[in-house]
């Protein structure tokens, strides 16, 4: 199957599967657009969440936008993630772990949609030819001081090995012709920046504002020493077409909806943010390069995306979560040679980045720590706890997790604290506006805890299987309200459970517990 050739497609498979709701009536990008969406993530259940395109767009100077705004698209849910992946859930880690095992590299053609409408140069400086011509809603109304472009596609090429880099980050709009841009300095951009900034010249860019969903999913993954794009191919099952950009030496996908050419300059920084965080709070205001806009390219008929980000959960959680997942469990799986990891989760209330649980079929008692010891040195700023649990345990339910903690694990035995963490975004690390690193006791860290089972338990203390599945036909017969049965759902056996106990619960179904009373009688003793 091919992937979707551009946003428009997908907007159509998303209306058609019943997952976008079109908002016709006029609305304020800068007030009432992403509270909107944020009540269904504060109100309904991950399953009834929708995409929403807003057709009708103004801003609080009451400019009016050609432009519609499409929010949610990409992850409001995961039923949502799969539709833009076009799999089943239960295919996504190895549609994920296959892309980055056989990559697909892009082709590059002659022309593209996104070189339909070419702006640059003094006409960049008209009003409402610049970024001001794109609807680039106010995310957290009230806090933010500014629009940021969240569904923000940053393409850059490492000045000495040529590597390119297609990687997520916010742009905080200044002026019609500037963007902030936030830069961690251990990831691509900030990498490439300070390359270019040793050479003496700045950083050329690309940014992407709107394209088909395989690349959006890409450039939240974290795919050390892959060409995005190219993974990207592998999920679509096809190359990404590329156009040459009008005025930096970079290439762009053909289908994008707009691009904005520049440089990011590495002789100057400036103020960037406040900003609401994926984390659950404001991003404090720092000191970040900025990018200058030199063309802005778009089709006649582009759909801007946003992302709605903030307080979990939220899409951008969602979306992290679900391509941090697949990229985590490709490097135990394939590179750690962990074969007994069967899944890992990414817990949306820890932003999909601070909560993390492995589970494991673990073959020898040394596996879960060897498996939280790789995790934990896969990123310095992804993880601060990270979990280990059984097969037997639901790695993304929270429940299920802390009932693990509870039984499973002892804490001066099977928990160790790993210092030197990158305090990324984490306001428990240091005082706002101080630096996250200090010296011991004082910075970030990371707690690893095995909460696998060291030995047999006796059963799940739940009715057998075949009694459970008999009691539903009983629910369905009798009308009740829809399951959603959470694991575990029925008693099994965890490996301490004898014959004669077996026996004797079998008895028990047949009505014959009298007989089993009779024998505990005859094994009666005398208190001393």
């Amino acid at each position: 199957m091919s992937g979707y050739r551009d946003l428009h497609v997908y907007v159509e498979e998303l209306e058609r599967h019943g997952k976008l709701i079109r908002i016709s009536s006029e609305i304020n990008k800068d007030t009432e657009l992403m509270p909107l969406v944020r009540l269904q993530f504060r109100g309904l259940p991950e399953e009834e969440r929708k995409a929403f395109l807003f057709e009708n767009v103004t801003d609080s100077n009451g400019r009016r936008y050609a432009m519609p705004v499409l929010v949610g698209a990409l992850a409001a849910s995961r039923d949502i993630y799969c539709l833009g992946m076009q799999c089943e859930a239960g295919q996504l880690l190895e549609k994920w772990t296959q892309a980055q095992l056989h990559p697909i590299p892009p082709r590059l053609v002659e022309k593209g949609p996104v070189h339909e409408v070419v702006l640059q140069g003094d006409e960049l400086l008209k009003e409402g030819q610049g970024l001001d011509r794109i609807p680039i809603p106010i995310s957290t109304p009230g806090f933010d001081c500014a629009p940021y472009t969240t569904m923000s596609h940053w393409i850059t090429r490492d000045p000495e090995t040529g590597l390119r880099n297609l990687g997520n980050y916010r742009g905080h709009l200044k002026s019609s012709t500037r963007l902030g841009i936030f830069v961690i300095p251990t990831q691509d951009v900030g990498l490439h920046w300070q390359k270019c900034r040793q050479q003496g010249k700045p950083l050329q860019a690309a940014l992407i504002l709107g394209c088909p969903p395989h690349l959006s999913y890409t450039a939240v993954a974290k795919l050390p020493g892959l060409d995005e794009l190219s993974v990207a191919g592998a999920l679509a099952g096809e190359p990404v077409e590329l156009v040459r950009c009008k005025t930096v030496d970079l290439e762009v996908p053909a289908w994008a909806e707009i691009v904005v050419e520049g440089n990011i300059t590495t002789e100057y920084v400036e103020p960037e943010a406040p900003f609401g965080e994926f984390v659950g709070f404001i991003g404090e205001r720092r000191f970040n390069p900025y990018f200058e806009v030199s063309c802005i390219t778009h089709r006649r008929d582009a759909i801007y995306g946003a992302i709605l980000s903030q307080f979990p959960p939220s899409e951008s959680s969602k979306i992290r979560q679900m391509a941090y997942e697949p990229v985590l469990y490709k490097h135990l799986r394939h590179h750690a040679n962990i074969d007994g990891v069967l899944d890992v989760a990414f817990h949306e209330s820890g932003g999909a980045w601070h909560y993390i649980v492995i589970q494991l079929k673990k073959t020898n008692p040394s596996q879960p720590m060897q498996a939280l010891n790789t995790a934990v040195g896969f990123d310095p700023t992804i993880g601060k706890i990270f979990v280990a649990v059984d097969e037997t345990v639901d790695p993304r339910d929270p429940e299920a997790v802390n009932w693990a903690l509870c039984y499973f694990m002892q804490p001066h035995r099977d928990m160790l604290v790993v210092q030197g963490r990158t305090g990324f975004l984490d306001h428990s690390g240091s005082p706002q506006g101080e630096t996250d690193i200090f010296p011991f006791p004082s910075g970030n860290s990371a707690l690893l805890i095995d909460a696998t089972r060291k030995w047999p338990y006796p059963p799940i203390s739940l009715p057998r299987k075949d009694l459970m599945e008999h009691a539903m036909k009983l629910w369905e017969r009798e009308g009740l309200p829809p399951l959603r049965l959470k694991s575990p759902w029925h008693g099994y056996n965890l490996g301490k459970w004898s014959e004669e106990l077996e026996e004797e619960a079998e008895m028990a179904l047949r009505g014959d517990y009298f007989k089993t009373g009779e024998k505990l009688a005859q094994q009666r003793r005398r208190v001393e």
